[in-house]
């Protein structure tokens, strides 16, 4: 397998895409002659031309609307977002429109339109630049969340994402564009909806998705040297979730430990947890336990962003607490 960044794997599932499908085009803020933001487009412009790799201006709600309808007249659209922050000024468009239009038009207008860009904390860009939206996307019925920074599993979900009829919201991390990984080589595709076990465990099943499976997969690392085996779940996919993949694990270990970034009000670990008491009580050795983010704004200050977000030590701290040790 080729070793990719994850950049590199987003714009080879873009590139394949759009080689294949005349109708893909991509759109957003410098994802042209600036080779996009975090340089995900590289190289596309003078591939595709400004036709197909379109320089937006800075108008999220006009260029997301322009999406939609590009979608209900039989284009495929990708939506770059500079970053989910600024998506909010398109949340309109996407949650009254893009994720509503195929129901509210009987079925006329299907809207097959992905929507993509990091998420999230950064590294030092305070509270209006470090928001997790995918709570909040995953409450808009019609729309489907994928959520993974992974490079294998990126380029599989994306051209997935792409060849869908319905609008995918595609979650990624700035912080994780020049990780990198083994992404195989040909054309593959990862089904929407289908969680990975990214590591396997008997002693407790630790739910994690975008960059916090990175910080999982470093907290499995250490406890394993304790002897202490942890099962990471990624679900990639947050709406459809891949529910029983969770509940399969739970009751092999019988112990939940949620890790998430997000606010801890409201979100798609307290879904997970209410979940998985309803459906594995039985099978539960100890309350389900949540990693989050502290619920205060996103200081600028680096120690204290630091504080602020989910950490190896919290969430140590939490698995052995179901553990008892």
């Amino acid at each position: 397998m080729a070793i990719i960044s994850l950049r590199e794997a987003l714009r080879q599932a873009m590139t394949e895409e759009m080689e294949r499908d005349p109708t893909v085009f991509l759109m957003g803020e410098e994802v042209g002659e600036y080779n996009g933001a975090y340089k995900v487009s590289k190289g596309m412009l003078a591939q595709f031309g400004p036709m197909r790799v379109v320089d937006s201006p800075i108008s999220e709600a006009g260029f997301c609307g322009l999406g939609v309808g590009a979608a209900m007249v039989g284009m495929r659209p990708i939506i770059e977002m500079m970053t989910w922050n600024f998506a909010i000024q398109a949340f309109d468009q996407i949650i009254n429109h893009a994720a509503k239009m195929y129901y509210m038009s009987g079925g006329q207008f299907p809207i097959p339109m992905v929507i993509r860009g990091p998420h999230g904390a950064a590294h030092m860009l305070s509270a209006q630049h470090s928001q997790c939206v995918d709570h909040m996307l995953v409450n808009v019925p019609g729309m489907i969340v994928i959520s993974t920074v992974i490079p294998a599993d990126a380029k599989g979900l994306m051209k997935s994402a792409i060849r869908n009829n319905n609008p995918v919201c595609f979650l990624e991390s700035e912080m994780t564009y020049g990780k990198e990984g083994e992404v195989p080589e040909g054309e593959y595709l990862i089904p929407i909806g289908v969680g990975d076990i990214k590591r396997k465990g008997d002693h407790v099943t630790l739910v994690a998705w975008n960059k916090m499976v990175y910080l999982a997969l470093e907290v499995a690392q250490e406890l394993a040297q304790e002897g202490i085996e942890v099962e990471i779940i990624d679900p990639r996919t947050l709406q459809p979730l891949d529910e029983n993949m969770i509940f399969e694990s739970v009751r092999k270990t019988h112990r939940l430990v949620v890790l998430e970034e997000g606010w801890g009000i409201s979100t798609i670990g307290n879904y997970i947890v209410d979940r998985t008491v309803t459906e594995c009580f039985d099978d539960l050795d100890a309350p389900p336990a949540r990693v989050h983010n502290h619920f205060v704004p996103m200081p600028y200050n680096e120690n204290l962003e630091h504080e602020v977000l989910p950490t190896k030590e919290r969430t140590i701290e939490a698995i052995k607490k179901v553990l008892y040790r």
